[in-house]
């Protein structure tokens, strides 16, 4: 058989400090539950400004100014030791700056939800009209805006989220049903952020004019968007897809909370090694309510409102290039239903189960990538250091397998793990924000192979106490064959097999000769 693919991968970022104040969920819940408290007096006092967002080393990192491996030189706390020069775009993607995506947010508007004021609109159409990836024909959707009265009607009246930027109302986002709590003014606001992140990740992923190339997408945020008949009826992929301008494709969407880009991308590797599409699209947009999902340790110990970006990615698995790293579809790692929640039980299902079936040891991969969340965010939390926490996990299964030292185990943190540099946005940081750098270290011949592991807790749904996690490999390309697979024609493989024949009969006649 012929590996998929990962061709190409993009992100996204929007630094949204106003729409953390309305659509977070800790700021909303504040403002029902403990409307007069000191969080919600004075919790903007701790928002960044743009430029410190863009100068932030992990969201540096996300965007593939810098690597990885840059963080260990610069030190912590890195809100406090800002990138000298840094810039908004980056070779992955971009750090958009919320003017303009709100502005992205009416574009992509299909159903004349998102208002916005006349002046506001001149000036973010002015400020879109210098980006790359927009079209004088996508500005258009922006229209001539509307005046501030009707807008200030909606959100006294209930019907309407409010988009402020700076303390200043530009506009608002509308609900889309009188009764249908699905369809409310945040739902509405939170599933078009969602739809505007995924859009730009998109923009850039196809950024060369290969939109068309695209025959199908998987959308796998966390979101969910339907109507009070079908509450996760769908269909963001699509939604998403028509914006992004590939006529061809069409998609669904896949959920699994955390782990649901690792399932997403199996399923693609899957579609385009059964040959049932040769250029599937992997794309997912952030989530507004997780927005100063922490604000409250942060303001209580001095620390800057960090999550105040709303993330996106995409990527593209494809037939065999004969470059791109290859996707061992034969090695997936899956927490099965019986396996266990423990931790030991989980990286046994997910990392060394799968590397046995390919004869591999633990630290055969050269890097691992799981749970990426910034630390910076998670420990103000009391989370702790996320991913440092399952690489020692990692390594610690390797210690009880002999294939490392105990003495060991700090080394193979450091020079297997991927320190955490994403924002906590729920499926964003589940692996997926090193496979940009994984694909450039595996192509630079770097490093070898890396897993790429997502987990979910599934118990949130309160429908089950089940656990989730999913592991995938990428390994280099030798070329467009696989290790012991002949891509030539039927007629170039007889010849060869005939050729081998005669040389292994001839060799063995000559033995004969020889021995008697």
């Amino acid at each position: 058989m012929s590996y998929p693919v990962l061709s190409k991968v993009s992100y996204f970022l929007a630094h949204v400090p106003d729409l953390l104040a309305e659509c977070g969920l800790t700021q909303r819940l504040e403002r029902v539950k403990n409307p007069q408290g000191d969080y919600i007096k004075g919790f903007k006092n701790s928002l960044r400004g743009y430029g410190e967002a863009v100068g932030y080393a992990p969201n540096q990192v996300f965007i593939g100014n810098l690597s990885p491996d840059d963080l260990k030189g610069i030190p912590r706390p890195w809100y406090l030791n800002p990138v000298p020069g840094a810039g908004r775009r980056g070779r992955f993607g971009e750090i958009m700056p919320e003017d303009e995506f709100f502005g992205v947010m009416k574009i992509v508007d299909s159903f004349e939800l998102v208002s916005l004021e006349r002046g506001f609109t001149a000036e973010v159409k002015r400020a879109l009209e210098g980006h790359p990836l927009f079209s004088a024909e996508e500005l258009k959707r922006l229209g001539d805006g509307v005046e501030p009265g009707p807008v200030e009607e909606l959100i006294g009246s209930g019907t309407a989220v409010p988009l402020t930027l700076d303390g200043r109302l530009v506009g608002c986002v509308k609900r889309a049903h009188d009764w249908d709590e699905n369809l409310s003014a945040h739902v509405m606001a939170e599933n078009t952020a969602t739809k505007a992140s995924a859009v730009m990740a998109g923009k850039h992923l196809l950024a060369e004019g290969r939109e068309n190339e695209i025959e199908y997408i998987i959308e796998c945020s966390e979101e969910a968007c339907g109507d009070m008949y079908q509450r996760g009826g769908g269909n963001f992929a699509k939604a998403v897809g028509e914006m992004c301008g590939c006529r061809a494709a069409t998609g669904s969407d896949t959920r699994g909370f955390c782990a649901a880009p690792n399932h997403a991308i199996m399923q693609a590797a899957a579609l385009v090694q059964a040959g049932v599409f040769s250029s599937v699209m992997v794309i997912a947009g952030g989530s507004a309510a997780k927005l100063g999902m922490n604000g409250r340790d942060h303001v209580a110990k001095g620390v800057p409102l960090l999550e105040d970006v709303i993330g996106g990615f995409a990527l593209v698995v494809k037939q065999n290039d004969g470059v791109s790293p290859v996707i061992r579809t034969d090695l997936i790692g899956r927490h099965r239903i019986g396996s266990g929640a423990s931790p030991q039980a989980v990286m046994q299902a997910i990392v060394s189960d799968p590397l046995e079936r390919g004869q591999m040891k633990i630290k055969d991969i050269d890097r691992y990538a799981a749970e990426m969340q910034n630390p910076e965010i998670t420990e103000p939390a009391g989370a702790g250091d996320v991913p440092r926490a399952n690489y020692r996990m990692i390594a610690a299964l390797a210690a009880l397998r002999n294939e490392i030292e105990r003495s060991a185990i700090q080394e193979f943190v450091e020079q297997h793990g991927i320190p955490g540099f994403a924002p906590t946005q729920g499926h964003i940081p589940s692996g997926v924000p090193y496979l940009g750098h994984a694909r450039e270290d595996i192509v630079g011949g770097r490093i070898e192979k890396a897993m790429i592991i997502s987990k979910g807790s599934l118990f949130l749904g309160r429908m089950t106490n089940l656990f989730d996690g999913v592991s995938i490999i990428l390994q280099r390309n030798d070329g467009g064959s696989e290790p012991g697979e002949y891509s030539g024609s039927k007629a170039e493989l007889k010849a060869v097999l005939a050729a081998a024949l005669r040389q292994a009969a001839e060799s063995l006649i000559d033995a004969d000769r020889k021995g008697g």
